[in-house]
């Protein structure tokens, strides 16, 4: 007798685990009609039924209905990794997450998208990315009605409401509500950009930055004002020149009352009360209260002179200068 049969058969098993392998399933449940090879299974199928989740992890309380779930979950608390990846070494928690990993190395995404041929890793992406296509949001806020397609995107969302920022950066302690907003301030210490541009070099920390950055290039404005028609970059550059038709200045100096259309300007403002001029010349010493002036300033020792004139070609640092001069051209 083989040596694995002997095995199975001391331990009085054989029988249960031919099964497997036969086309008998004996064990049907009443409720949906699937049917299993092992009471145990049916058992523990009947759970999703009746909703029984007798397994409770002893530290944060949450029940499941399997206890492999159970001793899957208590890895989030001990922090065990025992699957490990033999390409770069990275550990995880479960072997399917490994198995999903791997494909990452292998280039493998057998799940493709019908409608535009995008292809993904895991079934379930494919499932979530079709929403971009049908529109689905299942997931409604119960405090203000938005509408998500992902469920994750939903619990982020509800940190909105509830100002819970469970993400905190451990170099100067700020708080996030979302990871990824955590990752992307982390570049802010480690001066990481990885997002550059193809065209001039510059790099940027975060993709959207990139994304707008692009405009500066191709031109495109996608941001029109319904009013005079003028178009911008940024929909940040539109809000505020908006104002401009509006004639709003939310942004008041709370010592002198004079308001501001960006809050860049009161803060720049502000420094007329404190004195304070964090801008200092390298080579004279002189302190400025804005960027600009410093830079202004520099041509004083460099002998730049920028702005020409189109008319007779004289030059000056400042574009003030320029625009007073023109007025010899054109007699205002």
């Amino acid at each position: 007798m083989p040596m694995g049969r002997q095995s199975i058969n001391q331990t009085g098993d054989f029988e249960k685990h031919m099964r497997i392998h036969a086309v008998d399933k004996p064990y049907q449940c009443d409720v949906c009609g699937k049917i299993f090879n092992h009471l145990g299974n049916l058992q523990t199928h009947m759970r999703t039924h009746t909703g029984d989740k007798p397994y409770k992890c002893d530290v944060c309380g949450k029940v499941f209905n399997v206890r492999g779930n159970l001793q899957t979950h208590m890895r989030t608390h001990t922090g065990d990794k025992p699957y490990k990846c033999d390409v770069c070494g990275k550990a995880v928690s479960q072997r399917d997450i490994l198995q999903n990993h791997l494909k990452i190395h292998t280039g493998d995404k057998p799940y493709e998208c019908n409608v535009c041929g995008k292809a993904f890793i895991l079934k379930g992406t494919l499932q979530i990315h079709m929403r971009t296509h049908t529109g689905d949001k299942p997931y409604k806020c119960d405090v203000c009605g938005k509408m998500f397609s992902q469920k994750e995107t939903l619990k982020a969302h509800m940190r909105t409401h509830t100002g819970d920022k469970p993400y905190k950066c451990h170099i100067c302690g700020k708080a996030f509500n979302q990871r990824g907003n955590l990752k992307v301030h982390m570049r802010t210490h480690t001066g990481d950009k990885p997002y550059k541009c193809d065209v001039c070099g510059k790099a940027f920390m975060r993709k959207d930055t990139l994304q707008m950055h692009m405009r500066t290039h191709n031109g495109d404005k996608p941001y029109e004002c319904d009013v005079c028609g003028k178009a911008f970059i940024q929909t940040g550059g539109l809000r505020t020149h908006i104002m401009t038709h509006t004639g709003e200045k939310p942004y008041k100096c709370d010592v002198c009352g004079k308001a501001f259309r960006q809050t860049g300007n009161l803060q720049t403002h502000m420094k007329t009360h404190t004195g304070e001029k964090p801008y200092k010349c390298d080579v004279c010493g002189k302190a400025f209260s804005i960027t600009g002036n410093l830079q202004t300033h520099m041509r004083t020792h460099t002998g730049e002179k920028p702005y020409k004139c189109d008319v007779c070609g004289k030059a000056f640092s400042v574009t003030g200068n320029l625009q007073t001069h023109m007025r010899i051209h054109t007699g205002d």
